[in-house]
């Protein structure tokens, strides 16, 4: 089933968008390389900001902020290359997001007109037309959010985690102990999400196909005197529908900051363990360094949060 098997449901959803958006979407993939890139190459450069810029400006009486200011200047061009970047493929994934999806449910009815009787006979109008609805609506967030999020979090992690070897390999081992850490709690917390979600998308569709089913055939509820035997049920799916929702959102809304914690966790530790590093020379890490590396630190964390959402 494609719900055991997300990255056989991500692979086919991808070919949905290349089948119509192939040029918008590569646009789309270089442009987060941008986006991405940018808050890595900022962040470095934070480290030649305060080494060579702004230290060797406190021993001056007179300094000239001259330097400083066209440092700052390209800091600003990169980050404004950022903005642009994003504001680009946020706007191009409306598009192909709200066509891929118009795709689908086109998809979607010509493959139900080809389906024999017995499919109906044996599916709950309501049940149907959850596929329709709820399913395809969970695919939006999916393609206009989950999908761009996954390839921007893996370049920054990628990008991150090699300027974090250049910097410090010493702090970098204690970043991956961490990491490690977080990856469990990950694992744990978002399997037991994933599980409750896909009960809850069933139970919807159970439930809009038992409303469908008795307010159509109310005369006969009525005729039969069948009203309490109705209300029965639907409480009985109700409240299925209920503690499958419940349990979702619970383990959803819990991992968020059960993993911002964590990262802040990381962030005092590699802080710790840097400055006394930074004040002993040990592993030639400068002022400079560490405070680059402590925001390496954030945008590492940053984007692993992202990605068990």
């Amino acid at each position: 089933a494609p719900g055991n098997n997300p990255m056989k449901t991500l692979k086919r959803m991808i070919s949905y968008i290349f089948r119509d958006y192939k040029f918008l979407f590569f646009i789309v993939l270089i442009t987060l390389f941008i986006s991405s890139i940018v808050s890595v190459v900022a962040n470095l450069f934070l480290k030649t900001l305060i080494d060579d810029y702004i230290v060797p400006l406190l021993g001056h009486n007179n300094p000239s902020f001259k330097a400083l200011l066209t440092a700052l200047a390209i800091m600003a061009a990169i980050f404004y290359t950022g903005v642009i970047s994003t504001y680009i493929y946020s706007r191009l994934m409306v598009n192909i997001s709200q066509g891929t999806l118009k795709n689908i449910r086109d998809d979607l009815f010509e493959h139900m007109e080809k389906l024999p009787i017995k499919y109906f006979d044996t599916h709950a109008h309501g049940d149907i037309m959850s596929i329709y609805t709820n399913d395809t609506d969970t695919l939006r967030q999916m393609i206009s959010q989950s999908i761009p999020q996954l390839i921007s979090s893996i370049i920054t992690i990628v990008g991150t985690f090699v300027s974090m070897i250049v910097l410090s390999p010493i702090l970098t081992i204690l970043i991956v102990l961490m990491v490690f850490v977080m990856y469990q709690v990950m694992r744990i917390l978002g399997s037991k999400s994933a599980f409750f979600f896909g009960n809850q998308q069933r139970d919807i569709g159970k439930v809009n196909g038992y409303i469908e089913e008795m307010m159509n055939g109310q005369k006969v509820v009525k005729v039969f005197c069948h009203e309490e035997e109705s209300k029965k049920n639907f409480y009985i799916l109700n409240d299925g529908l209920f503690n499958s929702a419940k349990n979702a959102n619970t383990y959803a809304n819990i991992l968020m900051p059960v993993m911002a914690n964590l990262g802040n966790i990381n962030y005092v530790l590699t802080l710790g363990v840097g400055s006394v590093l930074a004040i002993t020379g040990i592993g030639g890490l400068t002022l400079g360094g560490l405070a680059s590396f402590l925001q390496l630190t954030r945008s590492f964390n940053m984007p692993i949060t992202q990605v068990s959402q």
